[in-house]
This record gives structure tokens, C-alpha cells and sequence, in this order.
């Protein structure tokens, strides 16, 4: 690691949970409420012989405490990987090191040098927005007018949450609903963007096979969790989807999923793995990715309630082959200057800027320390009242 003293040490660490607002609400899924505008984003600052990285992290401050005084050596392998023990804050590591080297993360892990990279990236915010509706015309209407506003922010790929029949709506209802919803985003997004669908476990597996035969010509890309992983339920759904000749993959690992989620995709049960990038970890998936692409095995991280994840995630994908496309869960977070990353014909630049190429604004980020954060330094260890 070049321009970096192993023997460096962590001299203060910072928390603070800043505030995520989405464009305009987003409504109910089919196991949960409205998720609305806000959205909490925990963020730790450190910082290692006068240089400062950040990024998403749910450290307490007693763990953090016993991180002061640790060296670069301590956290860190040779190659720039943060060291198992530390993943709990590998993410303001990361932007560190990055920092710390002048180097994008996506190079510092994969070696790729280029100024020019972007990654196919999908609009996730089409939820149950429409439960107000009585007609299914107008519910149409209303989530078209939402695709066609991704489209103009540079999206052309889309997932649309259904299993409105789950819980939100009569069952059958519900189910229509959803397919005349499918067919109505792609008669706007036209016949070459991606489609994806997301069930949350609101189907069964006959509803399953109604909604894709019904939505055939709609050309999907996925189904989405679309009913708690059961071995036998996914066989028979990948027999009939062979039968059916339709092309639809089947993918999983969102939540509380399965420990044989992935031994099942090996089965052929499964095409692409779901783990959410913050929870599961930016290294975590670096090694199972890797497992992933020796069976041809998909890559597709969880990315919503926090929109951190869509920048980390430009900086996994060139580390695996398999990976297919960033969810991109759009929030102005305040406090933090995401602008270098740019949404365009379905793909997202990655910056060429040290780290994970984000800005923090200093001043309000320390308001927020102050108010509901905390702080640990060297020596003293002091902290700031919460």
C-alpha cells in the first residue's frame, strides 16, 4: 500500500445518524406499511494519522473505544483488505485507505485502472403507491407515470413490488392488480429495459405461476422472493418456468433467509443471491461472490432502506462476474455530497476519486456528533454527551 506506515494509528473515531430523504414517499410492499420519506443513515468518521474516511456503520461507541491506538497494520492485510475482525466499520476503512492512497476503492480491491466505468444499475421505487385507488386503470396510471419519471433521471431498468393480495387487498384482486400493473410499466419503459418483480413472500407458489404466465409477454428478468424459500416449492417452480419457456430467474437472500439459500442455488434452485451489502458486508460478498461465479451462480446485493449501499456497490461489482445490476434506492442524505456519481442510460459512473468518492460536510456532520452522536479519541478516550 503506497504512501501508507503500517505503524499509523487510529487516533478518533465519530458517529452520526444522519437523515436520508427519498423524492417523494415510498408506499407499502406486501408484508409491510408505508416506508414514507426518511430514512436513518448511520455513519462513523475515522480517523488514522490526521486523515479522515467515513462511511455506513452500526458500531457502538464501546466497541469503538477499543479501536483507538489499533494501526494499520492492525486492521488492515497487505492487499487493503480490512481484516475479519474489523468488518463491523469496513466501510469508513475502506474510504479511508482509499483516502489515505488517492485511490478509488473499486481499484485499491480489483486493481482495474480506468477514469470511465460505470455499472448497469435498476429503479427500485415502484411500491404500492396506488392502495388508494379504486381502479386498476388509475393504479396503472399511476405507477406508469412513476417508471416514466425514473426514465427521466437516466433509469431504464425497474423493479416493481407486488403481492398486493398478501395482505393490503382481497386476494384476487390484489393478484390482477399486479399483472395489469407489469404490463403497464412495460408498455412505457418500452421493449429493451429490464423488468424485475418483488413479491416479498406474498405469493404462494400457484399465485406465482398465475402472475408469470399472465405477464409472459411483459418479459421479466426476476421474480424476487416469491414465497419463503422452500426446496420443494422452488423445484416445481423451475420445472414449470422450463416448461412455460419462460426466462425467468428466480432470486433470493433479501432478509431472514434460508442458511441453505445458497447450498439450494447450487441445485439449480436458485439463479442469483440477494444478501443485503450493509448487513451481510462488503467482504462477506467479496469471498461468496467469488464461490458464486465458479457455478455460475448470479450476484445480485440487497440495497434499500439506506442509500449508502448504491455507492459501495459500483466498487463490489468489478470484483465479480456474475454481479447483474446495483439497486439504487435514490435519497438526498444530508450531509453528504454525492454528486460524482451519475445516473445514465441504465448505468451508474463510478467516480475515479479516492474512496468510496463521497463528501462529507464537516461542519454539519460534527452539529450531529454533538446533538445524537458520539466521540472517541486517543489518549483521553472523551466522549460527547448523546
Amino acid at each position: 500500500m503506497k504512501n501508507i506506515n503500517k505503524n499509523w494509528k487510529v487516533e478518533k473515531i465519530e458517529w452520526a445518524r444522519l437523515t436520508g430523504i427519498r423524492p417523494r414517499p415510498a408506499g407499502c410492499n406486501a408484508r409491510l406499511g408505508v416506508h414514507g420519506c426518511e430514512v436513518p443513515i448511520d455513519i462513523v468518521r475515522i480517523t488514522i494519522d490526521g486523515i479522515q474516511g467515513f462511511g455506513w456503520s452500526r458500531i457502538t461507541k464501546e466497541s469503538a473505544e477499543k479501536l483507538i491506538g489499533l494501526t494499520v497494520g492492525d486492521l488492515f492485510t497487505d492487499g487493503g483488505r480490512v481484516k475479519e475482525n474489523y468488518y463491523s466499520v469496513e466501510f469508513p476503512l475502506l474510504d479511508w485507505i482509499g483516502q489515505a492512497t488517492t485511490m478509488p476503492v473499486y481499484e485499491i480491491i480489483s486493481g482495474l485502472k480506468t477514469s470511465n466505468y460505470s455499472v448497469p444499475c435498476y429503479d427500485t421505487s415502484l411500491y404500492f403507491d396506488d392502495l388508494h385507488l379504486e381502479s386498476d386503470q388509475d393504479a396503472v396510471k399511476l405507477i406508469q407515470s412513476q417508471a416514466l419519471e425514473g426514465l427521466r433521471k437516466g433509469h431504464r431498468h425497474f423493479k416493481i413490488k407486488v403481492g398486493r393480495g398478501a395482505m393490503h387487498m382481497p386476494l384476487e384482486e390484489g393478484k390482477n392488480r399486479d399483472i395489469s400493473i407489469i404490463k403497464g410499466v412495460r408498455e412505457v419503459v418500452g421493449p429493451d429495459s429490464k423488468i424485475m418483480i418483488d413479491a416479498n413472500n406474498g405469493y404462494n407458489l400457484n399465485l406465482t405461476k398465475e402472475v408469470l404466465a399472465a405477464t409472459a409477454d411483459a418479459k421479466l428478468t426476476w421474480i424476487e422472493e416469491p414465497f419463503h424459500e422452500d426446496p420443494e416449492y422452488l423445484k416445481d417452480l423451475k420445472l414449470w418456468l422450463d416448461k412455460q419457456n419462460l426466462n425467468i430467474m428466480v432470486v433470493d437472500g433479501e432478509g431472514d433467509a434460508s442458511l441453505n439459500l445458497v447450498g439450494w442455488a447450487k441445485e439449480g434452485l436458485i439463479d442469483a443471491i440477494q444478501y443485503d451489502i450493509r448487513s451481510y458486508g462488503f467482504h462477506k460478498w467479496l469471498e461468496l461472490g467469488a464461490e458464486l461465479d465458479q457455478v455460475n451462480i448470479k450476484t445480485a446485493p440487497h440495497n434499500y432502506g439506506g442509500s449508502y449501499g448504491n455507492f459501495v456497490l459500483g466498487h463490489l461489482a468489478p470484483n465479480i462476474n456474475g454481479f447483474l445490476l446495483i439497486e439504487w434506492d435514490e435519497m438526498n442524505i444530508h450531509g453528504i455530497d454525492d454528486t460524482a456519481y451519475r445516473i445514465n442510460a441504465g448505468k451508474v459512473s463510478i467516480p475515479n476519486l479516492p474512496g468510496f468518492g463521497l463528501k462529507l460536510d464537516d461542519s454539519y456532520f460534527l452539529k450531529v456528533v454533538e446533538s445524537n452522536g458520539w466521540s472517541v479519541k486517543m489518549n483521553t478516550k472523551e466522549t460527547l454527551p448523546k
